[in-house]
């Protein structure tokens, strides 16, 4: 009888919500985005415009493992890679880097005629690229942001690879905490853009002069 009693007393507990909370789901730990930082880009354009060119298409850079996604990559130690806890990107990498180089074409505006692969429009020439580093990686006792980029450029319309090149930027951080690894990450990311742009203008400009020899 008294066990009867009791199970219906706990019931009546359960019922109400006034078990104690060790069977609750436990709270998941809170997380902060961050975004890809960037210096203010320089308002001159460092050469001729190339209205009357080609149309360039950028690719999202594709990316496998780790690297395709939001988590931060840090690599305490050589080929052990682990992620930053409580710390994400806003966006998956490739999306990132991707838009860096947006920004960094338009800023240059050497190359007028630019489109990437979210929009509807047909290109002349289109620049691929793999992300193959996107992390942290510690060296003495220092976290360093480290980003490489293979690219190409083809012609979309003979699938022609017309050139190629890996970028590959270090950049220090001033502190081993995560907002110092971010702005590190930042100021390699603008000067693999800068670098990729030039590339891009020299390569596309080749091309042009090439042009009237095939003919």
């Amino acid at each position: 009888m008294r066990t009867r009693q009791r199970f219906a007393r706990l019931l009546s507990l359960a019922a109400l919500g006034l078990l104690p909370a060790c069977t609750l789901i436990p709270q998941s730990d809170p997380v902060t985005l961050y975004d890809l930082p960037a210096q203010p880009g320089e308002s001159a354009q460092r050469g001729e415009t190339t209205s009357d060119g080609p149309t360039l298409r950028l690719a999202t850079p594709s990316a496998g493992g780790l690297l395709n996604g939001t988590r931060i990559v840090v690599v305490p130690t050589p080929n052990q890679p682990q992620v930053y806890q409580g710390a994400r990107w806003a966006d998956a990498a490739p999306v990132l880097i991707r838009n860096r180089l947006i920004d960094a074409f338009q800023e240059d505006g050497r190359i007028t005629r630019l489109t990437h692969a979210d929009t509807p429009l047909s290109a002349d020439l289109e620049l691929t690229s793999d992300l193959r580093a996107f992390q942290s990686e510690y060296r003495n006792g220092r976290p360093e942001a480290v980003i490489r980029l293979d690219a190409r450029l083809i012609d979309t319309r003979s699938r022609e690879l017309l050139a190629s090149r890996r970028f590959t930027q270090q950049q220090t951080a001033d502190g081993t905490d995560i907002t110092a690894v971010v702005e590190a990450f930042g100021l390699a990311a603008d000067r693999v853009a800068q670098e990729l742009v030039d590339w891009s203008v020299a390569q596309m400009d080749d091309q042009q002069q090439r042009q009237p020899q095939s003919r």
